[in-house]
């Protein structure tokens, strides 16, 4: 994957876990990184100083995914320090609590589907128009869940559904940006170690799904940076756009 050397990427939600696994593979393969955040600015840092340490180039872009006048504001602000994106990955993303149906509100639905859907366009329009223009194409890499296969764990639903459309908005727009050699693909990780379990999953939970796993271990971050890499290079990958790229230690199997 030489041709990722020299290219320059956006990644949402780069601060921890699936992102931040991400933003460092880039990193050491010569790819300049926008690292966003939202809150994590200590571990942004982070990983933009292993990058940087490694030899490679980033910096940190804090903003709120749920605000679109900062999603305008990030994709200004890599775009004037990157000279323009040949990558974007819709990483951000947050289940922001578990709730039965009976206490389902529609602040609840607002916030999620914002934050995992809404977003992926939002950040999407505003880089392809300059990406367009630019007319060298591109790769979107948007970031989708084994939930919206599976629906879900307990209480998951909103979540499970807001990534049903992520994959599925992920078809239509491969189809719309192919005639500009921009690919649009998907990553869909299953039961991955990362804050997002620490924060919405019990033990309990956690031993229920890795007993459905058939490699019968849950995932660590650096096990999905490979897919975005082979996604993200046209030499490996050049002529896939439209797909789910599952890594979910077999928990699903299309």
């Amino acid at each position: 994957m030489e041709d990722l050397k020299g290219q320059t990427a956006l990644i949402t939600g780069a601060s921890t876990g699936i992102g931040a696994a991400a933003a460092i593979a880039f990193g050491a393969r010569g790819v300049r990184v926008a690292v966003h955040y939202n809150q994590s600015a200590a571990e942004a840092q982070k990983v933009v100083e292993t990058i940087v340490a490694a030899g490679g180039e980033a910096f940190a872009v804090q903003g709120d995914v749920r605000d679109n006048a900062a999603i305008v504001r990030i994709v200004r602000e890599a775009h004037e320090r990157l000279g323009h994106i040949d990558i974007l990955v819709n990483n951000a993303g947050s289940l922001v609590k578990r709730v039965p149906i009976a206490e389902f509100d529609d602040a609840l639905f607002d916030d999620v589907l914002q934050i995992n859907a809404r977003s992926v366009l939002a950040f999407c329009r505003e880089v392809v128009v300059p990406m367009r223009s630019r007319g060298k194409g591109g790769s979107i890499i948007n970031v989708t869940s084994v939930a919206a296969r599976n629906g879900g764990g307990p209480g998951a639903y909103l979540y499970a559904g807001a990534k049903g459309f992520v994959s599925t908005a992920t078809r239509g727009l491969a189809k719309e940006l192919a005639p500009d050699r921009i690919r649009v693909n998907a990553v869909a990780p299953g039961v991955i170690q990362t804050p997002f379990h620490d924060r919405f999953s019990t033990p309990a939970m956690l031993e229920s799904m890795r007993a459905g796993i058939p490699m019968a271990r849950i995932g660590e971050p650096d096990e999905c940076a490979g897919a975005f890499l082979y996604l993200a290079s046209a030499q490996l990958s050049g002529y896939v756009t439209g797909q789910i790229l599952e890594v979910n230690g077999g928990q699903y199997m299309p």
